[in-house]
């Protein structure tokens, strides 16, 4: 039941998240928006690993593999998924991509660590990234122009970015580092890097302190960024990078949810299809899991 707990967790929680994202970048860049999210949530995680006295002296190779998962997870990734928003993607859409991470974390855990995923789970995500594409079918064939395919060049490269990370993660997780100290690390690490290349590269920084950015900044740093990535990483060392990576297909059911009460998303019967589609192949991923739990 805790497994589900986490799951479920980062599904509500991630599902939640793109519909906000497009406030961000309609009032700074990219580079600034996801410095701001994670230069805050960053120091709101160092905090409380101060405050319950649970911070442990690190080699230089560790803060090395904290880097990498700072730059792979809370860092490139984003700063490529807003890149393609900006450039006229859709929240669906991208959403598409990035579920392609569970078929490269079965790659990734393959090639880097010589695990076989099981039947079911191969099984699992074949039917999701299947009811996945019926959801979406009507914006893939909608997909006009150049630019639209560098953007979704753009996402296909940060989701395997975010692979990465879940690998570094789960590197980490392996040393007995805990999820809140390796995510903390990693966000600080992340904002850092930001940090420079913003002044370096960037328009000058700048705050906004309109309602819609500061409100759904909120919601980011907190739910999106601190909570949802302690749920999803501590899943993932729980039941696999393969297995936790499934919530990235079932989460835009949420998103659509979400979509049609805010934004007037129109249900049709094809993505009626695709989230039936999506809801069986969970049922090999998780139903499986928790049979044998």
């Amino acid at each position: 039941m805790y497994n589900l707990g986490l799951y479920l967790l980062t599904i509500t929680i991630w599902g939640s998240t793109w519909i906000l994202a497009k406030y961000q970048v309609d009032e700074v860049s990219a580079l600034q928006s996801v410095f701001f999210r994670y230069a805050i949530a960053g120091l709101l995680l160092q905090g409380i690993i101060s405050a319950m006295r649970s911070r442990n002296r690190h080699s230089l190779r560790t803060h090395g593999l904290f880097f990498l998962l700072g730059s792979f997870l809370f860092c490139w990734n984003y700063v490529l998924f807003y890149t393609a928003t900006g450039m006229g993607l859709t929240t669906g859409l991208i959403a598409v991509i990035f579920s392609l991470i569970i078929t490269m974390n079965i790659a990734n855990n393959a090639l880097l660590f010589g695990e076989r995923p099981e039947r079911s789970t191969v099984i699992g995500a074949t039917v999701g990234l299947l009811g996945i594409a019926f959801v979406f079918a009507e914006d893939i064939n909608a997909l006009k122009g150049q630019g639209q395919l560098t953007a979704i060049g753009i996402c296909v490269l940060a989701t395997y970015l975010a692979s990465l990370g879940n690998m570094m993660s789960k590197i980490l997780q392996r040393q007995g580092v805990s999820v809140t100290g390796s995510n903390g690390w990693g966000m600080t690490y992340g904002a850092l890097t930001l940090f420079v290349v913003v002044l370096l590269f960037d328009d000058p920084m700048r705050l906004p302190l309109t309602l819609p950015f500061l409100s759904s900044l909120f919601f980011l740093v907190v739910f999106g960024s601190i909570i949802a990535f302690w749920s999803y990483l501590t899943l993932l060392g729980r039941v696999g990078a393969d297995k936790a990576a499934y919530a990235m297909i079932v989460f835009p059911i949420w998103a659509l949810m979400i979509s049609w009460m805010f934004e007037g998303f129109v249900w049709t019967p094809v993505k009626v299809l695709g989230v039936v589609v999506i809801l069986v192949g969970n049922v090999f991923v998780v139903g499986r899991r928790q049979k044998a739990s």
